[in-house]
């Protein structure tokens, strides 16, 4: 896959439920329509890849490092994210990802359902992740 060259357009959506499902390294190995309709990729493109290929670089490592560290634990994780379509444009999610697991209680993959976030939701979020990333630019410095 190309990498996509972020622009400053967002894009917005309504009453859908975004559904992906991921084996235990993230790799997607289920997505609705709903995922490919607003992402831009095809249901295709999408399956077989590493979820982050929707990842928008205004999204901070540390804010998917604790997203990696609940659910690998085994926890439901709830988040708002920025997301990256393939024509570059951005959209904005209100997250759950919950584990799946197998009979022995083994993490085998991971089911995520996504709606649009709310507008408060967004400028909140936004405030800390810039706060985050400017934490992070600092650490990678020094």
């Amino acid at each position: 896959m190309e990498k996509v060259t972020p622009i400053d357009e967002e894009y917005m959506f309504d009453n859908l439920v975004i559904v992906s499902q991921t084996d235990e390294k993230g790799i997607i190995t289920y997505a609705n329509k709903a995922f490919s309709n607003v992402s831009g990729y095809s249901v295709d493109e999408l399956v077989g890849q590493p979820h982050n290929i929707v990842r928008h670089p205004d999204m901070p490592t540390t804010a998917f490092a604790k997203m990696w560290s609940t659910i690998k634990s085994g926890q439901a994780w709830n988040g708002i994210v920025k997301n990256l379509r393939k024509d570059g444009r951005y959209y904005w999610v209100d997250t759950e990802i919950l584990p799946i697991k197998d009979d022995s209680d083994n993490i085998t993959g991971y089911i995520a359902a996504r709606r649009a976030a709310s507008r408060k939701d967004i400028v909140d979020t936004e405030e800390a992740y810039i706060k985050m990333l400017e934490a992070e630019s600092v650490e990678n410095k020094g």
